[in-house]
């Protein structure tokens, strides 16, 4: 990680911060499918205007493509659409909070996957994340059923989905595409499949005229939450690797909060802090260099 990595992976943490209020507003005037489809489809329409304008050729083949649907459904569609419902009920800064919890889902998921096996460090940050899950959503809520509870779950089972989209993350590695590349072929795949989805559940002749506020954080959302942000983080993913743009995760609650605390109105309980920071606590077990840090000091050996 240089400083032109951490410079991104600041920016990529803010531009994944702002899009919490974003769905929040966008979702209040547009059901969530819309929404879904509005975002992965102007993102796909501006980053096919880049890659014609700087000449990129646009990715081809059936391995990308095939690549591109798989992360698509799994990255995008699935918890995209689980997240937007949710959002209708969950303040901002408990969403991102939540999904702050798919490294723990991460680690498991590459554990029985793939070669990648679970470390004791990870092993242990994964423990450490799902207490924090369990924090948040707590035991009354989740024994009352109270209206809360299924929006949380959804948010559970959006990691999931991300988690397995890991998998065919590992791939893009090997197809020599470029960030810009990269982010058109899953931008464009998820239009393709969300469609029709939307299409069907939400026929555009029933739907009434949304706010201008909707509108313009749907647009905000494809433009700088999306194609922009997708740009960075594969960008961070090819030069730095997995580990490294996973710590954007630890960044984002904090924005989101922010916002939703300075602009949104929103108050934050101090079980949201708690399950927070046990979320942030097995991520730096994940990421494993702060224990390695920690040994080599135990061992007198310094930070070198």
């Amino acid at each position: 990680m240089d400083a032109a990595n951490w410079g991104r992976l600041l920016a990529l943490a803010g531009l994944w911060g702002f899009s919490f209020p974003f769905i929040k507003l966008a979702v209040a005037d547009i059901p969530p499918l819309v929404v879904l489809f509005g975002r992965v489809s102007m993102a796909a329409v501006v980053l096919g205007a880049m890659l014609a304008l700087t000449r990129t050729p646009f990715p081809s083949g059936r391995a990308a493509w095939l690549t591109f649907l798989g992360m698509g459904l799994t990255n995008n569609l699935a918890p995209w659409w689980l997240q937007l419902w949710g959002q209708q009920y969950l303040p901002v800064g408990l969403a991102s909070i939540l999904n702050a919890a798919t490294p723990a889902f991460s680690v498991v998921a590459m554990h029985l996957l793939t070669e990648d096996k679970a470390t004791p460090s990870r092993a242990a940050g994964v423990v450490l994340g799902f207490a924090g899950v369990a924090v948040l959503i707590g035991p009354g809520l989740l024994f009352s059923g109270g209206h809360q509870l299924w929006p949380e779950l959804a948010f559970m089972l959006a990691c999931v989905f991300y988690a397995i989209s890991g998998v065919f993350g590992r791939r893009f590695g090997r197809l020599g595409l470029n960030s810009m590349q990269t982010a058109f072929g899953l931008m464009t795949a998820t239009t393709i499949m969300s469609a029709p989805v939307a299409f069907i559940v939400n026929p555009p002749w029933t739907l009434a005229t949304p706010g201008q506020a909707a509108v313009l954080a749907l647009i905000a959302l494809a433009l700088v939450s999306t194609a922009i942000a997708f740009m960075l983080f594969f960008r961070i993913l090819v030069e730095a690797g997995p580990t490294n743009v996973m710590l954007v995760t630890l960044l984002v609650p904090v924005v989101a909060i922010w916002i939703g605390v300075a602009f949104m109105g929103e108050t934050v309980e101090p079980r949201n802090f708690a399950g927070m920071g046990l979320i942030g606590l097995g991520l730096v077990c994940i990421d494993g260099r702060a224990i390695t840090a920690l040994h080599r000091l135990i061992a007198g050996r310094g930070l070198r």
